[in-house]
């Protein structure tokens, strides 16, 4: 992780923000007029090789902006099948390597902060091991012996958020535009409300309280203890719990099982949150996990919860039920009664829905179990897919409570490919929301 300055000016990160959007946009235009010239083969190549080059701007401008600028940019990242691979790959090092401010900086916010607590500490280490969109973490030692971990907000970043907001609808509405026609509203939305709570650490250390509650009749999730006197707003101190990195996690250094393990404890932390407790971890980058060599997952990051509606659990449930009975003309009832549907009030066209049963079935077969990550080609044909529906889903809307659950289980979905995890998923899937439909019914 480098270190960078961090721009706080608002009228520098507006114009930063426009910039990237006007660059983009015009590269986009000149491959449009260009690609009618080339063949359908050259066509895709030239198309896929712009996206490329203008996902390597978008990651080293909202890198460098944090806050919710690159916030924005990690959340559109986790949308696997949104973008053709190699975007993703690029949109991806947004979770992984963000640049860090230097220790000077982050140490006058601690002791800001913590006041006379500050005392408590022994040492922290200056070189940070975790670098993000509203902060960083870095390692310390307390004067008792605990070794902990200390998350530390940029400074400036409440007013940094609260500025960006102003610009980064725009943003986002541009940027979703040039990619896709996804309704940028509902997303909108969602995003910003997450943002504006992220910001309060208090409200994150609630969040770590509670999900600390919750889990502890499950070993297999393993949540770090808050330290409350070394937290505040813009301070969180956690008793330091380490594991396996993801990226050694998910290696050929650990065998085919372990990692299907670790995989079907994400998945299953997963479905928890949204059948079991309706309280869902909701940011599923990958650096917020560790591993441990008996199969037990760590979590670290809990600024990102989302409390899921009642009526939306149950639609999710149902649309399981349609699909494990065969039912797949039920589906778009299923998904008005969800708030999914066409702008003129119709149901998503059946054709629609059997090409994304018949694609994702697989998960789901009985025999053999689903290897996650076994075609490598499985998201550029997911991008085709999209892109073959692109006319009869332009015009879907649908409820912004369904952004972060989708963006969560999207992103669990390249975790468990990076695992090249397998399990029983139909068992799996199908406990969860059986369960909860017979919970409901009662």
């Amino acid at each position: 992780m480098s270190e960078e300055e961090l721009i706080t000016s608002s009228i520098k990160r507006m114009v930063k923000l426009g910039s990237v959007v006007g660059r983009v946009g015009a590269s986009m235009l000149a491959e449009k007029a260009m690609s009618f010239m080339r063949s359908e083969s050259s066509q895709k190549a030239a198309k896929i090789k712009n996206l490329t080059e203008n996902a390597q701007l978008i990651f080293e401008t909202l890198g460098k902006l944090k806050g919710a600028a690159m916030k924005a940019g990690q959340m559109i990242s986790l949308y696997q099948g949104l973008f053709p691979q190699e975007v993703s790959e690029i949109l991806g090092k947004l979770q992984k390597e963000a640049p860090c401010v230097p220790f000077e900086v982050m140490e006058e916010e601690i002791k800001s902060e913590l006041k006379k607590n500050f005392a408590l500490f022994r040492y922290i280490n200056p070189k940070p091991f975790a670098a993000a969109s509203i902060g960083q973490v870095h390692k310390g030692e307390l004067k008792d012996g605990r070794k902990v971990a200390v998350k530390i907000q940029y400074p400036a970043m409440d007013y940094i958020i609260r500025s960006d907001i102003k610009n980064l609808k725009l943003f986002l509405t541009a940027m979703l535009s040039l990619f896709t026609n996804i309704n940028p509203e509902p997303v909108w939305e969602e995003v910003q409300e997450r943002l504006l709570e992220e910001i309060d650490y208090r409200q994150e250390a609630e969040h770590l309280r509670e999900m600390t509650r919750l889990y502890a009749p499950y070993p297999e999730i393993v949540i770090p203890k808050i330290i409350e006197e070394l937290s505040a707003s813009r301070v969180i101190t956690m008793e330091l719990t380490e594991g396996i990195v993801p990226q050694d996690a998910y290696s050929s250094q650990y065998p085919a099982k372990l990692k299907s393990q670790w995989g079907r404890n994400l998945y299953e932390y997963a479905l928890r949150g949204i059948w079991e407790f309706q309280y869902l971890h909701a940011d599923p980058n990958l650096g917020n996990f560790a591993f441990l060599p008996d199969g037990r997952v760590i979590v670290y990051d809990f600024g990102c919860i989302k409390k899921i509606p009642p009526f939306l659990a149950k639609g999710y449930a149902r649309l399981v039920q349609c699909v494990l009975e065969d039912k797949q003309q039920d589906l778009p009832g299923v998904l008005k009664e969800m708030g999914i549907y066409k702008t003129d009030g119709s149901l998503v066209p059946q054709k629609v829905i059997d090409s994304y049963c018949d694609f994702f079935g697989q998960i789901l077969r009985k025999d053999p179990p689903y290897t996650f990550g076994d075609d490598d080609s499985f998201y550029n044909k997911l991008f085709d897919l999209m892109h073959a529906h692109w006319q009869e889903t332009s015009d879907i809307i649908f409820p912004k409570d369904v952004v972060f659950v989708d963006r969560t289980m999207s992103g669990h979905f390249g975790n468990l490919c990076k695992f090249k995890a397998v399990a029983p998923w139909r068992e799996i899937i199908g406990g969860f929301a059986y369960r909860f439909i017979q919970s409901v019914e009662k």
